[in-house]
C-alpha cells in the first residue's frame, strides 16, 4: 500500500537544497553585485557566459517563489510515490538525469534555431549578436530584425529551474501509476494520471512550436525532461522486466 503523506528523504533533501539554492541567490544578490543568478543559470555555448557546470547548477536555480513554490510542490507530490517504489539512489539517479538531460534536449532546439536564424545574417551582424551590441544592431535595415532578434535571444538567454526534472517526474508517474487519480480543486471529476501526462506534452509541444519571444518559459526543456524520462524508462523495463522497482 502506497502512502503519499510522508515526506521522503531524497525529496525533502532536494526541496531543502533548492531552497537554499534561491535565498542564497536573493542574499547575495541584494547584498553585493554578484550576478548568482547569470553565473549559475544555463547559457548557450557560444555565451560569453556559459560554463560546463552550469548544466548542473541550472536545475537548483529558481526566478521567484512561485517559481520555486510549484516545481517543488509537483516534486512532492508525483514523487513521492516514485521514491517509494524505486528507492532513495533511483529517484536521485532518474531526477539529475532527466534535469540535465532537459537542458542538453533544449541547447539541441536552440542550436536549431541560432543556425535557423542566422543562416542568412551576413558575418559582420552575427560577430554584433555574440558581443551583444544592441545599439549597432538597431541600425541595420537591410537583414531580417526578426531573425536577428532570435539569435539575439539565443546568445544572450539563459534557462533555470527544476522543471525538466519535475516534468520526467510527471511521465514517469504516468507510466509507472498510470491509472492513478489526479484530482484537482476546480475540476469536477479526477483525471487519470496517464491522460494528464498526454495533456501536459502536448500543450508543452503546442506553446514551444508557437515561439513567443515574450514568453520565457523553455517549454523544450519541459518536453526533453519528458523525452529522456521515457528513454530511461524504456531502457529499465527491458533491463529489469518492469518498472515497480
Amino acid at each position: 500500500m502506497l502512502r503519499f503523506n510522508l515526506l521522503p528523504d531524497v525529496i525533502k533533501n532536494l526541496i531543502i537544497l533548492n531552497g537554499l539554492f534561491y535565498l542564497g541567490t536573493v542574499v547575495i544578490e541584494s547584498t553585493t553585485n554578484f550576478p548568482v543568478t547569470n553565473y549559475l543559470a544555463l547559457h548557450y555555448p557560444l555565451s560569453p557566459d556559459f560554463q560546463p557546470f552550469q548544466f548542473v547548477t541550472s536545475i537548483f536555480m529558481h526566478g521567484g517563489l512561485t517559481h520555486l513554490f510549484f516545481n517543488m510542490f509537483a516534486l512532492y507530490m508525483f514523487g513521492s510515490a516514485l521514491e517509494q517504489i524505486w528507492g532513495g539512489p533511483r529517484f536521485l539517479l532518474y531526477y539529475l538525469l532527466t534535469g540535465i538531460g532537459a537542458s542538453f534536449f533544449n541547447l539541441g532546439v536552440e542550436y536549431w534555431q541560432y543556425t535557423s536564424a542566422t543562416a542568412e545574417l551576413s558575418n559582420s551582424t552575427i560577430e554584433l549578436i555574440l558581443r551583444g551590441d544592441i545599439d549597432a544592431l538597431s541600425l541595420i535595415t537591410n537583414e531580417s530584425m526578426a531573425d536577428i532578434s532570435k539569435a539575439f535571444g539565443v546568445i544572450h538567454g539563459s534557462t533555470i529551474g527544476a522543471s525538466g526534472a519535475v516534468f520526467g517526474i510527471l511521465l514517469a508517474f504516468g507510466m509507472v501509476l498510470p491509472n492513478q487519480p489526479i484530482y484537482f480543486i476546480f475540476f469536477p471529476a479526477p483525471i487519470k494520471a496517464k491522460y494528464l501526462v498526454i495533456g501536459y506534452g502536448l500543450l508543452e509541444l503546442s506553446r514551444g512550436l508557437q515561439y513567443n519571444p515574450a514568453d520565457n518559459i523553455a517549454h523544450f526543456a519541459h518536453l526533453g525532461g519528458m523525452v529522456i524520462g521515457f528513454l530511461i524508462l524504456q531502457y529499465w523495463k527491458k533491463k529489469n522486466g518492469t518498472l515497480m522497482r
